[in-house]
């Protein structure tokens, strides 16, 4: 349904050259949610750009919908376009204008008569749950009521695709929820594939079938979400999952970690479980076979579409051999295994 090849775009040339994306490949099935996550500057707002043309690659191909829209001349791209639908961060909505005409105005747009887009527009609005606003102005409305137009607005058109660029960014985690709800529904109900792009770790766990890692305008990694959020290859893609989890070690340890391990040391490790290792009793079990006492310093379970994860930083404390076996326990059951540091025995 999406796909780019060897996708670039520079900005600029010579020494002021930005390289806002390189050489990026993607392909999103039809019917999917996908998204792209990173950093702000990392390259994901020219990425969506760059699906509708809107910002025009500097090299490769886009494919949408079965049209390799980098090689279509501007008519045939403005018809293209109409069924590629997009939704922003800011609604854009038209402040002299009724929900009604701001949903009608891309049909006005395409030459549709009256009687069309009344035709089109109302079962819209019932479908974004705001059937009763018709007539009232965005001003009047609250900001995701605003979106769920922009949405409405996006669909009326018939796209096979949705573009969505930071669409609940400026949103309460409440009307958040409810608008990540309508999107999965759309995709749904629908059948239109949706790629969105955010900085938000809980919209991709939220929606996402697959998720896109983007830093520096490549994409570095590509993964399942269940996958990404159990087992994330790469270090931008772990120190996302824990900012997301909010599980560190405490100050008071961190002061204390050591990079290296030394003769009075035991380590500290970030311990990740996911499928049936979250419900083995694997730390009971490590400390009886190895010898080892565990001291549990932050630990949580999260639900992550139809998987569970679990997350533990713990001290393992024993001797080094002692250490060494627990550690190759941990491993050979399968779990992620970080050493965070090192800290100095008491004893």
């Amino acid at each position: 349904m999406i796909t780019l090849e060897n996708v670039s775009k520079t900005y600029g040339s010579g020494s002021g050259a930005v390289h806002a994306l390189r050489d990026v490949d993607l392909h999103i099935p039809e019917g999917r949610i996908h998204g792209v996550i990173g950093l702000s500057g990392a390259g994901k707002s020219t990425l969506i750009r760059c699906v509708n043309l809107l910002e025009r690659p500097t090299t490769g191909s886009v494919t949408v919908n079965h049209q390799a829209m980098t090689q279509l001349s501007s008519s045939a791209l403005n018809r293209a376009r109409h069924r590629i639908g997009m939704i922003f961060q800011h609604f854009n909505l038209l402040t002299t204008r009724t929900v009604f005409a701001n949903v009608a105005l891309p049909l006005e747009l395409m030459g549709y008569r009256r009687a069309a887009i009344r035709h089109r527009v109302a079962p819209l609005l019932k479908l974004v749950g705001l059937d009763d606003k018709a007539e009232q102005f965005p001003a009047q409305l609250s900001g995701g009521q605003k979106q769920r137009v922009a949405i409405a607005r996006a669909l009326a058109s018939e796209p096979a695709v949705l573009l969505c660029d930071e669409a609940t960014s400026a949103l309460d985690p409440q009307t958040t929820g409810s608008i990540l709800e309508l999107l999965r529904e759309i995709n749904r109900d629908l059948g239109i594939t949706i790629l969105l792009i955010t900085h938000e770790m809980e919209v991709v766990k939220s929606i996402c079938h697959r998720v896109s890692l983007i830093s520096d305008g490549q994409l570095v990694e590509d993964a399942e979400v269940g996958h990404f959020f159990t087992a994330p290859a790469t270090r931008l893609g772990r120190e996302f999952l824990n900012d997301f989890l909010e599980l560190e070690p405490p100050r008071e340890l961190v002061s204390r970690l050591e990079d290296s391990p030394g003769d009075n040391t035991h380590p500290v490790v970030r311990l990740t479980f996911s499928g049936d290792a979250v419900a083995t009793p694997l730390i009971s079990q490590l400390a009886r076979e190895c010898g080892v006492d565990v001291s549990i310093l932050q630990a949580k379970v999260e639900a992550i579409q139809q998987r569970t994860l679990g997350l533990m930083i713990a001290e393992l404390m024993g001797t080094s051999e002692q250490t060494g076996q627990a550690m190759h326990y941990l491993e050979s059951h399968e779990l992620q295994v970080e050493v965070l540091g090192h800290v100095q025995r008491d004893d």
